[in-house]
């Protein structure tokens, strides 16, 4: 394999987060399940915005989380995502360029669809409610994808998430081939158990067409994929169809599995858990670099660990502290 310009090239939903804190009566007035996500449409974004406390924007969706992370490591990464020439399409230009990302995807008309938004609402419990209108994001087409862009990427990492429309799953299956074609590995993230359920014919054709070089999940997705109801038992499932499969289990750990060798390793510790934003995109973040770095699958693993547990002490999906620094000092 080449040397190549970036690292990790991630693909995803191009989401502006807005994240605000909550009181449970707020959540029962609007009729929102805690811990869940929705999606919604431009209209209800306006009104449920409306009624939000004062909240933070930031650069965000799951992919474009992990590349920010990758960048605050220290290693080399770009993002795809489409936003369109408004505002907040601005917004996330900025944001996400900032920390280091390279973002060339061209911007889409505003006039006929505004740029993704999340609304979140974190609860004294640290749990986070989420809102989305996808807007622009899920029109991401192939006409927009850089190959030259994508060739120069050793990994490239694509979200489950924007799996959901045809437009952006045609671009995603485009940069697959591209990406093998130059000798790159694929990353992929299942994102959420209710993207398993909806698509989990269609992600294990993935895997079994061997598309899938790196297959990320948590506990809960790796089990509905797999059909079973027992963890080691989806482990065993999957993981002989994935050259390497990686699980996350919160305060549990993590699990890696390569060429039938497993290795675990524990959560990192946190003083106070206070927002949950983001940690299994951080986790990504962290695990991708030590890969590209060539460190062990359990330096790899603690990279990720370290990352999640910064990112889960604070508000948002943005870490605060010296990443590339914390690594170093816990791992040299």
């Amino acid at each position: 394999m080449t040397d190549t310009r970036l690292d990790v090239l991630c693909i995803g939903n191009a989401i502006v987060d807005v994240i605000a804190v909550a009181d449970e009566g707020f959540l029962v007035a609007e009729g929102l399940d805690k811990g869940s996500m929705r999606l919604i449409d431009a209209d209800e974004a306006t009104r449920l915005y409306g009624k939000m406390g004062p909240g933070r924007e930031i650069s965000g969706g799951s992919a474009g989380n992990t590349a920010a992370g990758i960048a605050m490591l220290g290693a080399r990464a770009g993002f795809v995502g489409q936003v369109a020439n408004d505002q907040l399409g601005e917004v996330y230009a900025h944001d996400i360029r900032s920390i280091g990302v390279e973002f060339t995807t061209p911007f889409r008309d505003s006039g006929d669809v505004p740029t993704a938004r999340c609304l979140i609402l974190v609860t004294p419990d640290a749990q986070r409610t989420m809102n989305t209108f996808l807007g622009a994001a899920q029109h991401l087409d192939t006409a927009r994808l850089d190959e030259a862009q994508v060739k120069d990427a050793a990994i490239l990492y694509l979200e489950g998430y924007l799996w959901d429309p045809e437009t952006p799953r045609a671009a995603m299956e485009r940069a697959i081939e591209v990406a093998h074609a130059a000798g790159r590995r694929v990353a992929f993230t299942l994102s959420d158990s209710f993207c398993v359920d909806r698509h989990r014919d269609g992600f294990l054709k993935l895997i079994d067409d061997k598309k899938v070089d790196i297959l990320f999940a948590n506990e809960a997705e790796i089990i509905s994929l797999s059909g079973s109801d027992d963890f080691d038992a989806a482990i065993a499932s999957i993981a002989p169809r994935v050259p390497l499969l990686v699980v996350t289990r919160s305060e549990k750990g993590a699990v890696a599995v390569q060429n039938g060798q497993r290795v675990d390793v524990p959560a990192e510790p946190v003083a106070q858990i206070v927002d949950t934003t983001g940690a299994g995109d951080l986790f990504a973040a962290g695990f991708l670099t030590g890969i590209a770095q060539h460190r062990s699958l359990e330096d790899s693993l603690r990279i990720g660990a370290i990352a999640a547990a910064e990112v889960i002490s604070l508000y948002g999906a943005r870490p605060e502290a010296d990443l590339k620094a914390m690594v170093a000092q816990k791992l040299g």
